[in-house]
């Protein structure tokens, strides 16, 4: 596809619980940002609240360029079909062509792609990894997901599923993940995990400040609100960031030592703690990667934020759609 310096691509990224969409330079700048609860009722429900979204940001006087849509999903994209294969929080989607019926309703062309892979190439393209070849991306979230690039592209294996390293197995005597195998790293330093696991402490330990949040209140307490402890000074919070990094330094020394990356980014909402997960997380990397290999890789924190799933979706439209 051809575009100039004015043109606009849409990026979507499409949480279980939220959707997310921008409007977005050439350049991976975010001109118009809109946020709205993910509609469950029906896939066509779906795709009609998606065409509404894709309306309001063509609307902004600067979308008048508007070149293709990306969208991020958490789940799994057959890119031989370019159809959803996988989507635990909405599996209906798996039973139509969203591309199509989506790129028929607004007439614009559709990519479509794992929201981690979509996150990776933002970062590529205008974040932290930008400049580089062979980068492994990771986000801590609700779930724990990847992207992989290799030689600048973003790697997608032999039908586009590769990057499950949440479902890495780290302690296989641990507890039963949600996809049925036993200690994938998942269970351990997902959002929900390292709540799980911060729950079970304040059930020994009442002196944290982390058990004012654990009261009965108008909603649950998250891996953010812990990761805000953390850096606020509160030890046991600090004790779990640090224990989490373990966990995540020995499943990513894994992926140094297979893959011999050069930088390593870590985002999503649990890196909100920085430092406090980041520094543990490099120290066991580097106890157990091959010291050559860890010595040739950076460990760093992801620059878009929360951004970054929009804005890789976008651009994966400007460099894909034709």
């Amino acid at each position: 596809m051809t575009q100039s310096d004015e043109s606009t691509f849409i990026g979507i990224d499409l949480g279980g619980s939220t959707l997310k969409g921008a409007l977005v330079s050439n350049s991976g700048e975010i001109l118009q940002e809109i946020r709205q609860e993910t509609e469950h009722e029906s896939s066509s429900a779906l795709v009609k609240q998606l065409a509404e979204a894709v309306r309001s940001l063509r609307a902004d006087r600067r979308a008048t360029r508007a070149g293709a849509i990306g969208i991020g999903i958490p789940g799994l994209v057959n890119r031989k079909t370019n159809r959803v294969e996988l989507m635990p929080n909405l599996p209906s989607l798996a039973d139509i062509d969203i591309t199509a019926e989506l790129g028929r309703d607004v007439g614009l062309p559709v990519i479509l792609d794992n929201d981690a892979n979509a996150a990776a190439y933002g970062e590529l393209q205008a974040g932290a990894a930008r400049g580089r070849r062979d980068v492994f991306f990771v986000t801590l979230g609700t779930g724990i997901g990847a992207g992989l690039i290799i030689d600048g592209r973003i790697y997608r294996g032999a039908a586009g599923f590769a990057g499950e390293f949440g479902h890495m197995t780290i302690d296989p005597e641990g507890i039963e993940c949600v996809c049925g195998n036993i200690g994938c790293l998942e269970t351990i330093c997902s959002g929900p995990n390292i709540v799980r696991r911060t729950r079970e402490r304040l059930y020994r330990d009442r002196t944290s400040s982390l058990s004012r949040l654990a009261l009965p209140r108008d909603r649950e307490f998250t891996a953010e609100d812990i990761a805000h402890a953390a850096r606020d000074g509160d030890e046991m919070a600090q004790v779990m960031m640090e224990r989490t990094g373990m966990f995540l330094g020995i499943a990513i020394a894994a992926v140094v030592n297979l893959l011999n990356v050069e930088m390593v980014v870590m985002g999503g909402g649990v890196m909100d703690a920085g430092e406090l997960i980041l520094n543990p997380t490099i120290k066991e990397t580097r106890r157990r990667a091959f010291p050559p290999s860890f010595d040739s890789c950076q460990i760093v924190i992801a620059k878009l934020g929360p951004s970054a799933g929009m804005i890789g979706s976008a651009l994966m439209a400007r460099d894909q759609a034709t």
